[in-house]
């Protein structure tokens, strides 16, 4: 049984609000039909929230929502710290796999990791917090290049300076634009020692509230800890926990968004 609420009025509010941002501007009579609310209460709670900027009412007389929930979400994001908000997700994901575990952001030509999380393991590989990633020669990089805008994506390639660190990095546009392909069709990507010959890195992508991409995850070690028997188990963990910051952020699945 749920539990009656004690805020009749703040709930019916919040209720409006959820209905507008589901269906779109309407009118008040819909809002009352559809929400079950009295009409003098759901003519006084559209009048309150209209003068404190929740609502306007546009030139065919449906109410929509209004700039006091833009500006209350960009005081909000602007106070999310994304390094703080991933920490224990991607310190799970270290405890589950026994790997070092990044999350890196992309900026103009490189990636870069702003977090690391450090396994216990006895074998290690060395990175820090700070340090710059190719875009085309690392899981992370590739990860983040995949799913930037395609005139973004056309454009960092077309300035990319090509460097062959092993037998396996990727040195042409042609190649890299088939393997980010691949990277977005199956959800993630690979560094298969394209930058250092013994390292490997599993990595998936972080997404926000609109859908679009804010950083990448990663589970690094060396060709011995991850391999052909277990880089798919990888890749569905970090695809597991990206997806749950994701969520943090504000990130719903095609799924999820059908069901509400």
């Amino acid at each position: 049984m749920l539990e009656s609420t004690k805020v009749p009025a703040l709930t019916r509010a919040i209720d409006i609000l959820n209905f507008i941002a589901q269906v779109g501007p309407c009118s008040a009579a819909r809002i009352i039909d559809e929400l079950a609310i009295p009409k003098s209460t759901a003519y006084l709670l559209l009048g309150e929230l209209k003068r404190q900027r929740f609502l306007s009412i546009d030139n065919q007389d449906n109410y929509c929502l209004w700039t006091k929930l833009v500006e209350l979400a960009g005081h909000a994001l602007s106070k999310l710290d994304l390094r703080e908000l991933a920490r224990p997700r991607l310190t799970q994901l270290m405890d589950e796999t026994g790997l070092l575990c990044h999350l890196g952001i992309i900026d103009n030509q490189n990636a870069y990791y702003i977090l690391k999380i450090e396994s216990s393991s006895t074998i290690s590989v060395r990175s820090h917090e700070g340090k710059s990633l190719s875009l085309y020669r690392s899981g992370i990089g590739k990860c983040l290049l995949a799913w930037q805008p395609e005139a973004v994506r056309d454009a960092i390639i077309s300035q990319l300076t090509w460097q062959q660190a092993t037998p396996t990095t990727i040195m042409n546009p042609q190649q890299l634009n088939d393997e980010l392909a691949r990277i977005r069709y199956r959800g993630w990507s690979f560094d298969n020692g394209e930058d250092y010959p013994d390292v490997r890195c599993v990595a998936a992508p972080v997404f926000n509230a609109t859908n679009a991409l804010t950083a990448a995850i990663s589970v690094v070690g060396t060709r011995q800890q991850i391999n052909d028997d277990n880089r798919d188990y990888l890749a569905g963990k970090a695809i597991a926990c990206a997806k749950d910051i994701s969520r943090l952020l504000g990130w719903k699945s095609p799924f999820e968004l059908q069901a509400s």
